[in-house]
């Protein structure tokens, strides 16, 4: 009987053994994208008031959590009956991380050509997205990279039995949820912090030099996440696209990697945004014309 516990113990010991190492290779494997994960999800946190930040940035961490749950067994039970599906997911997923991209840029040179105005400018600040808006929209970019996440990990543990599969990508899923909404929270808190250093500190030494740092670079912060979470979000995309569309990836075979998957990802998603806008346009003319018809 001893000698069976044993036996099971050890199996147990080797199964960690393994999905530790799995793990790792996993985890490096989707550095990249966790690091454009990190970039994209510290802008969509900013912009609140003080007092909300971390209640929305925890609605957004359960989101995560929520989006990984839905995700795990999904898409181990697509890679294991229909691993084509995994491929037309991703691209899918790459169509709205560039949308969403390209219509930032777009929303931010509108705003540009809108401010010679100041009544437009006014129409400008009343037309702020809610909290709710902004929750929803930062968790179904999360879905989309848990998404990508989740597939990459799996596929450095294809060859490996199904329960090192299972718990390896619940292990590189949970690790990224947590790494990511855990330094997301300490960017969001950098103003917080710099100013307890300051009202802590006796004299105007070190402590008081680092808090004053501290909060002077937040606004810097939050300006630069929100022009390296656009390029992200294109650079994720972009890298769907040259990966999974044979075309494309045989495409601009000179250039470097990065600015052919920012192309990629603008034009795309460029298109994308043309086309909703167009079909905007046409859904809005044909109500305006219902409307005339039936005054």
């Amino acid at each position: 009987m001893a000698s069976g516990i044993f036996a099971i113990l050890d199996d147990i010991a080797a199964l960690m053994d393994d999905v530790a190492i799995a793990s790792k290779l996993a985890t490096k494997k989707t550095a990249g994208i966790l690091g454009d994960d990190l970039a994209v999800n510290a802008e969509k946190a900013t912009g609140f008031i003080s007092s909300r930040e971390l209640p929305v940035l925890w609605a957004i961490t359960k989101g995560s959590f929520v989006n990984k749950v839905i995700i795990i067994p999904l898409a181990i039970a697509l890679n294991i009956f229909v691993p084509i599906l995994l491929k037309y997911i991703l691209l899918i997923g790459g169509c709205y991380l560039a949308y969403e991209g390209a219509e930032k840029i777009v929303d931010y040179l509108s705003r540009l050509k809108s401010k010679k105005t100041t009544v437009k400018d006014n129409l400008e600040e009343t037309d702020t997205p809610s909290e709710k808006s902004k929750i929803k929209s930062a968790i179904t970019t999360d879905f989309i990279l848990s998404v990508e996440i989740v597939i990459i990990a799996l596929s450095t543990v294809a060859d490996r039995p199904l329960l090192t599969q299972i718990l390896t990508v619940c292990v590189v899923a949970f690790l990224a949820t947590v790494g990511v909404y855990g330094i997301v929270a300490l960017i969001v808190r950098m103003d917080d912090m710099g100013y307890k250093l300051i009202n802590h500190s006796i004299n105007k030494g070190f402590l008081f030099k680092l808090g004053q740092l501290l909060v002077q670079s937040l606004p810097i912060i939050i300006r630069l996440l929100t022009v390296v979470g656009t390029i992200a979000l294109l650079m994720v995309s972009g890298g769907i696209f040259d990966h999974y569309i044979d075309a494309l990836h045989g495409l601009l075979p000179y250039w470097p990697e990065i600015l052919k998957q920012l192309l990629y990802g603008l034009v795309i998603g460029l298109v994308i945004a043309l086309l909703f806008s167009l079909l905007k346009r046409g859904f809005n003319s044909k109500n305006k014309n219902a409307d005339g018809s039936l005054s």
